[in-house]
C-alpha cells in the first residue's frame, strides 16, 4: 500500500490528463445514450403509426367539440341577452339592461362584441389552439359581464328613478300590456302604445331591435282594417 501512495505523490500531475480522458468518456457515452433513445423513439413511431394517426385525429375532434360547446354557451349568453332586448317589460322593471351610462352595461356590451367578433363562422374554422384560447376568454368575459350587470339590475330595478318618474314607468308598463292585448280593439292598441311610448320618453332609450320586435307583434293587428272591395274586371 505504501509504495501505492508514494507513487500517486510522485504522479499527482497525471490527476488532470485522467480527468480529460474520464470527461471524454463520459460525454461519449453521453451521445451514445442520446442516439440510442432517438432510435426508439424512431422505431417506436414506426411501430405506432397508426394508432398515433388516431390519436391525432380524436385530437383534432375533441378541438372541434370544445368550440362547439363554447359556441352554445355563447348562443345561451346572447339569449338570456335578448330575453331583454326584446322585451319592453323587462327593460322597464330593468332599465340599467340598456343605460349606456352605467359602466356595468357598457362593460357587457362591449364583451358581447368582442365574443360576437371572435366566434368563428363554423366550428371546423376555428383551428388553432390561440384563436380557441382567445374566443374562450372572450365568451367566458361576455357570460361574466352579463351575469353582473343582471344582478345589479336586478338589485336596483328602479331605484335611481324619482317617485314621479317611477308613476310614469308604472303606467307605460300597463299601457303596453294594453297595446299587446289582442282582446283590445285595434285603435284602442294604437292608442295604447303612443302614450306608453311617450311614459318613457326621456326615461328609458329602447333600442332599434326592442322596437321593432314591440311594433312587430302590435302592427299588424293594427293595419288589419277592413279592406276596400276589389272588383274584377271580367
Amino acid at each position: 500500500m505504501r509504495p501505492l501512495m508514494e507513487f500517486l505523490y510522485d504522479k499527482w500531475w497525471m490527476v488532470f490528463p485522467l480527468m480529460a480522458v474520464a470527461g471524454r468518456w463520459a460525454g461519449g457515452w453521453r451521445r451514445a445514450g442520446e442516439r440510442r433513445y432517438r432510435r426508439r423513439v424512431e422505431l417506436y413511431k414506426l411501430q405506432n403509426q397508426d394508432k398515433l394517426q388516431n390519436q391525432a385525429r380524436e385530437a383534432a375532434r375533441a378541438s372541434v367539440a370544445d368550440v362547439k360547446s363554447l359556441m352554445a354557451t355563447h348562443d345561451a349568453t346572447n339569449r338570456r341577452w335578448l330575453d331583454y332586448e326584446l322585451d319592453v317589460g323587462k327593460l322597464i322593471d330593468f332599465p340599467l339592461m340598456t343605460d349606456v351610462r352605467e359602466p356595468l352595461t357598457v362593460a357587457f356590451l362591449r364583451a358581447k362584441r368582442e365574443a360576437d367578433g371572435l366566434r368563428p363562422p363554423s366550428a371546423e374554422d376555428l383551428t388553432s389552439v390561440a384563436g380557441l384560447d382567445a374566443y374562450r376568454q372572450a365568451v367566458n368575459n361576455f357570460a361574466v359581464a352579463l351575469d353582473v350587470a343582471e344582478r345589479e339590475a336586478i338589485r336596483i330595478r328602479d331605484s335611481k328613478f324619482s317617485g314621479p318618474e317611477r308613476e310614469r314607468l308604472a303606467v307605460a308598463r300597463k299601457l303596453l300590456m294594453i297595446a299587446e292585448n289582442h282582446a283590445a280593439t285595434p285603435a284602442e292598441r294604437q292608442s295604447a302604445y303612443k302614450r306608453a311610448r311617450r311614459e318613457l320618453d326621456g326615461l328609458i332609450v329602447l333600442p332599434d331591435v326592442t322596437v321593432a320586435a314591440l311594433e312587430g307583434r302590435i302592427a299588424p293587428p293594427l293595419d288589419a282594417g277592413p279592406r276596400p272591395p276589389q272588383f274584377h274586371q271580367g
